[in-house]
């Protein structure tokens, strides 16, 4: 997996985005040619151009890491497992939001605490930027952004609810098939981390 990145921040969840590239892919459309829509055809919507080519860059490396499988089931498949999918392809191509999962949302899963403070994101941020020199470098801006937009992820995956200021975890539940295929392909630390099972 790749260094730790900021460039969420600004990307979020990307559901819609995601499902349209992958049918787009489906139907046989190249990398190169998705690229080319989004920038010229502007089919995810976007003000500017800087704009389509950063979220077409996040959306097709979030693709690149889906089989075959999983593409047609979040093209698919109902809007939960869609955005099962769409987060797993989050926690593969985003190492500090896989971390996060795996060691906050799966810890207060496992211990039976169900509910996320500003704490939680703040001790896990200064936690890593200890461990992590080009971390440490990053100004405090951007580690509040980056609990907002872990939140909205959390929110939009149907993984939490909002409580006032904090959040409260919701058990996920993963469609058999996808969970299955997960498994097979050697994944399941993913698995893992959304479900908070050992």
């Amino acid at each position: 997996m790749n260094n730790y990145s900021s460039t969420i921040k600004t990307r979020g969840f990307l559901y819609l985005e995601m499902k349209k590239a992958s049918a787009l892919y489906l139907q046989g459309s190249s990398r190169e040619n998705i690229k080319r829509k989004a920038l010229e055809d502007n089919i995810f919507l976007l003000n500017t151009e800087n704009r389509r080519r950063e979220i077409a860059a996040t959306v097709l490396d979030r693709v690149s890491v889906l089989d075959q499988f999983l593409l047609e089931r979040l093209v698919n498949g109902n809007l939960g497992v869609g955005k099962q999918i769409v987060l797993y392809s989050i926690m593969k191509t985003d190492r500090l939001f896989f971390e996060f999962m795996q060691e906050v949302f799966f810890e207060k899963l496992f211990l039976g605490d169900y509910i996320l403070e500003s704490k939680d994101f703040k001790v896990f941020f200064q936690r890593k930027a200890e461990q992590s020199k080009r971390m440490a470098s990053w100004v405090e801006y951007t580690f509040y952004k980056l609990s907002q937009v872990y939140r909205k992820i959390l929110l939009e995956a149907g993984l939490a609810k909002r409580e006032k200021r904090k959040l409260k975890i919701s058990r996920a539940v993963i469609e058999e098939d996808v969970a299955r295929h997960i498994q097979k392909n050697g994944h399941e630390i993913y698995l893992k981390a959304v479900l908070g099972e050992a």
